[in-house]
């Protein structure tokens, strides 16, 4: 999805859980608040973990969506 624009992007592609959601704990804190981060990831749980990542934490996940066999998210950082 190009028309959404991103401050910050990780590449989760190959990784397993729980690394995806490791490395985007870490990364988040590189955006700056009310910045979007975008995550390309490969592992299936992605589409579970993440959205629970961004509930728990409070940062809104403003868009995801499935292209192929690679997943797409968009968060946004909170506060």
């Amino acid at each position: 999805m190009s028309t959404i624009k991103f401050d910050e992007e990780l590449d989760a592609r190959g990784l397993y859980c729980p690394e995806p959601v490791m490395l985007l704990h870490n990364r988040i804190a590189e955006v700056p608040i009310g910045g979007v981060l975008k995550v390309v990831a490969t592992d299936p749980s992605t589409t579970r973990d993440i959205p629970r990542f961004c509930q728990f934490l409070n940062h809104p996940l403003i868009h995801s969506e499935e292209t192929g066999k690679e997943f797409l998210f968009f968060i946004r950082r909170g506060s």
